[in-house]
């Protein structure tokens, strides 16, 4: 692209350090640090328009499209990895799957409906563009939720992972399902695309598992990501939901006491796989922030702002909010009635949304349908969160103050219980003592 290679190392390096800063910063004020990161995609876009230069004319979606599967692919993997199964965390994973798979699809059939009303397309196609934008991202609900306590927290991280996976895979199913042969049903060919899925994501992952913790080397780990990755795509060559396997591998490896059981647990050793699950967890956790912060800002650098400045992209926009929301409330009132506040109004649209949206075929595409509705989700819905995040930190503080106050005066009151002949004798002595001081004085004057 004719650039100075120092000067676009600058660039990209800069960006990773201002994407750490924006993390520092969202975990200070609950602003989603995508937010800023598309901004500053923006930012970049019109800095290349103001100094003419050619880069602005450049086609940024085969680089979007590489990212997001990249992309994808670590965040499933990473979702996966913090899954654990176990009795006490039973609670709240049931709950966050039943909301999340619930809330995916009944929010689906209502937004087919209005991609059908509002901008005329066929059933399919509605439905196409319906599945995305009833995700909720855990790329940004992760990363935003830290500061809540602990319950809350583990909940939000459960359901928007369990929408991000769930989501993915209805959107391939859906489509797989479109392009199945003449005569099968939609029903028969997804139900089998799952059988064999499944079938080979459990075999490969115990086979995994099994390879890599016979092997010694200290440069295994990018090798094993490289090796999901290769499958992954031979996967989607051959139509089957291959982001079944990174999912299963990674509940597998991080819960192998669980599944490795019986005559197979001889074939784990739990000291080689901890250590490795440790180092795998941290690699996947900085790719995963590598890669979501060059795909945002690059879908940053890809915004027409002209689609921005348009009323009823915005209004329609809002309707869609209304609905995911008042879904989402009819749910959480239904099964997670205790997580009601602020997990109703953390539902960000994110990188899977984008993915998605853009790895919609074209036989699929809906000529009406404007993107500026899919940018206005994006920041109001992510903008809602932040809002809903900063209230509860303050809710949060002022019963910590109260408490606190109670719990002196409560202390206080005790110990005056307690002890009231010490206290009211200490009081007579010192009135008595000041009295005798007094007298002492007026003889000595005499």
């Amino acid at each position: 692209m004719g650039v100075n290679p120092y000067i676009l190392i600058i660039v990209l390096c800069g960006l990773v350090i201002v994407s750490y800063l924006y993390n520092v910063l969202a975990k200070k004020t609950n602003i989603p640090s995508v937010i800023m990161l598309i901004g500053t995609g923006i930012l970049i876009t019109q800095s290349l328009d103001y100094f003419d230069s050619p880069l602005e004319s450049t086609n940024w979606f085969p680089i979007l499209e590489l990212l997001g599967i990249v992309g994808l692919v670590m965040i499933v993997l990473e979702a996966a990895l913090d899954l654990e199964l176990t009795k006490e965390k039973w609670p709240i994973i049931w709950k966050s799957f039943v909301v999340a798979l619930c809330a995916l699809f009944v929010t689906s059939a209502a937004f087919t409906f209005l991609v059908q009303f509002f901008f005329v397309a066929e059933l399919k196609s509605a439905l196409i563009y319906a599945i995305p934008l009833a995700i909720t991202s855990s790329a940004i609900v992760i990363p935003s939720v830290v500061n809540l306590t602990e319950e809350p927290k583990e909940f939000l991280i459960y359901e928007s992972t369990f929408s991000d996976i769930l989501g993915i895979m209805t959107f391939y199913f859906v489509l797989q399902g479109y392009n199945a042969p003449e005569g099968e049903s939609i029903a028969s060919a997804i139900l089998l695309n799952i059988g064999l899925t499944l079938l080979v994501a459990i075999v490969l992952s115990y086979i995994l598992t099994y390879v890599f913790q016979k092997i010694n080397s200290n440069t295994k780990l990018f090798l094993l990501i490289s090796v999901l990755m290769m499958l992954y795509a031979v996967g989607k060559l051959m139509h089957i939901s291959s982001l079944l396997i990174i999912l299963f591998f990674g509940l597998l490896i991080n819960n192998h006491k669980l599944f490795f059981i019986g005559f197979m647990k001889k074939h784990a050793n739990d000291e080689k796989i901890a250590e490795t699950l440790d180092y795998f967890k941290v690699i996947t956790l900085e790719t995963s922030f590598v890669v979501r912060t060059f795909f945002f800002v690059v879908f940053g650098m890809s915004i027409a702002i002209a689609s921005l400045i348009n009323i009823e992209v915005l209004i329609l926009a809002l309707i869609f909010l209304g609905v995911l929301f008042i879904i989402r409330y009819l749910f959480f009132r239904l099964f997670a009635n205790s997580f009601m506040l602020p997990s109703l109004f953390v539902s960000p649209r994110g990188l899977i949304t984008i993915m998605l949206f853009f790895s919609i075929p074209s036989e699929y595409s809906v000529s009406l349908f404007d993107n500026g509705v899919l940018l206005y989700m994006i920041l109001i819905s992510s903008g809602i969160m932040t809002l809903a995040l900063l209230t509860r930190d303050k809710e949060e503080n002022l019963p910590g103050i109260l408490k606190a106050t109670s719990r002196f005066m409560k202390d206080s009151q005790e110990f005056k219980v307690a002890h009231p002949v010490d206290i009211e004798s200490k009081i007579v002595a010192h009135e008595l003592e000041q009295d005798e001081n007094t007298n002492n004085k007026d003889e000595n004057k005499d």
